[in-house]
């Protein structure tokens, strides 16, 4: 009997779109034409590009961070909101809701005073919005001038910007969906999702780019991009952010005082990188510096392989997914502290490279080592020896290992019933002897 097909329609604060793949606001969401072609290949939302007053961008903008012969592994930039006119975006607007009516269509938004938001909103809505996304974390140029970062990083004015944005919205589009696109450049994302959560916000969107200097032309001695011999800190972003944006995401999804719907950003190239998102909270996941590298078909991939995954997990809605590994993001004094893992090399695929000996004796805890020789001094096959007894588990080993699979970390019972830190400090458990403290 055939699998059912899972339905990937996406429900993010009211905002319906047929899958849960938006382009985030950026280069790539700039005009109609552009989201149009996005659409036909299977996009099924687009934040658009920030409409406030036009800007003057500079020349050059970009850079992009290569490592270890990977290019753009990190992306940087220092370009500003819509440099075009606002009558040419709210016509395009338009365009593109007429073409596309059951694609979701988000206008990201950045002005300054309360009257500049009402006028905003009210042609934004004339234009056919499904939603609106106020941009609260441009960490350049625009901070500047009071707007984008210098907004996201004070939660009052967050609230107030917010209510504001919601009032005029309600106004002129009863219940119309408004997210909050939250900065990153906080020590705490929590005060500031709470913020606009307090201010009426029907979602929030996160993260925006974090503020950074991508590198430096260490011939001219200047930052890059350069623009006449000058530079600025701009805004990282792409696959290397992952890390810090997943983290945040769940940090509001498991806080008990948050609960409003999200829509995650930051580093998802793939549809691996969706399911991540998806499953720490994000109902919707929004996608640019992997567009701009590699155009808008990559979403073909993407739309494919959540399929299979909610077909081989029995999820048959993204609702199902959503914030399902939330409950397991734990504070680190509730993790247990007698759970014990080891090593074990297969021998059958391993190459005998000994880069886990070097990491482990360099970088770890000195428990793995070259295989000793036999009788005749020839080593029969160069497979390392570990000292189980010293192995503390730590996963350097099977990290640097260049053979999927080879390295394997495997429970050992050790007699010792789960204590964590916080039963410790409370009297209420018993903690082992660590070893691996030679």
């Amino acid at each position: 009997m055939a699998t059912k097909k899972p339905d990937l329609t996406s429900n993010t604060a009211g905002i319906i779109s047929p899958n849960p793949f938006w382009l985030a606001s950026a280069p790539p969401t700039n005009s109609g034409p552009q989201i149009m072609r996005a659409f036909e290949a299977g996009w099924g939302g687009a934040v658009w590009k920030t409409l406030g007053q036009p800007v003057q961008n500079v020349s050059s903008r970009f850079g992009g961070l290569n490592y270890n012969g990977k290019r753009n592994i990190g992306f940087n930039n220092i370009e500003l909101i819509t440099d075009r006119p606002l009558e040419s975006n709210f016509r395009e607007i338009r365009e593109v809701k007429r073409e596309f009516p059951n694609h979701a269509l988000i206008i990201s938004l950045m002005v300054e005073t309360e009257k500049e938001w009402e006028d905003i909103i009210a042609r934004t809505v004339d234009a056919g919005a499904d939603g609106l996304e106020l941009n609260y974390g441009c960490p350049h140029g625009m901070c500047e001038r009071g707007m984008g970062s210098a907004v996201g990083q004070e939660p009052e004015v967050n609230k107030r910007l917010t209510g504001w944005a919601k009032k005029y919205a309600e106004k002129y589009s009863p219940g119309l969906p408004v997210l909050v696109k939250l900065t990153p450049n906080v020590g705490d994302i929590v005060p500031n999702g709470l913020a606009a959560q307090a201010g009426n916000a029907d979602g929030v969107s996160l993260i925006n780019t974090i503020k950074s200097i991508i590198g430096l032309d260490i011939d001219n001695f200047v930052p890059v991009p350069t623009v006449g011999g000058k530079s600025s800190n701009g805004g990282y972003c792409g696959a290397a952010v992952k890390p810090i944006a997943l983290h945040m995401v769940g940090a509001l999804a498991r806080d008990p005082r948050f609960n409003i719907p999200i829509s995650g950003i930051g580093g998802v190239a793939n549809w691996r990188d969706a399911v991540e998102f998806i499953l720490m909270g994000s109902s919707s996941v929004q996608v640019c510096t992997e567009v701009m590298l590699k155009g808008y078909r990559i979403v073909e991939d993407m739309i494919c392989g959540l399929e299979e995954y909610m077909i081989s997990h029995d999820f048959q809605t993204i609702d199902e997914m959503v914030g399902k590994a939330v409950p397991q993001f734990s504070n680190w004094g509730d993790l247990d502290l007698n759970y014990e893992v080891i090593a074990k090399i297969d021998a059958d695929k391993c190459i005998g490279c000994y880069d886990c000996v070097v990491a482990c004796n360099d970088g770890a805890h000195q428990c793995m080592f070259v295989a000793e020789p036999g009788a005749d001094g020839v080593v029969a096959k160069r497979v390392p020896i570990i000292d189980e007894s010293e192995c503390v588990g730590c996963n350097l080993c099977q990290i640097v290992c260049p053979v999927p699979d080879c390295i394997s970390m495997v429970q050992v019972d050790n007699g010792h019933a789960p204590s964590t830190w916080n039963q410790h400090l409370a009297g209420e458990g018993q903690l082992r002897y660590k070893k691996g403290s030679h």
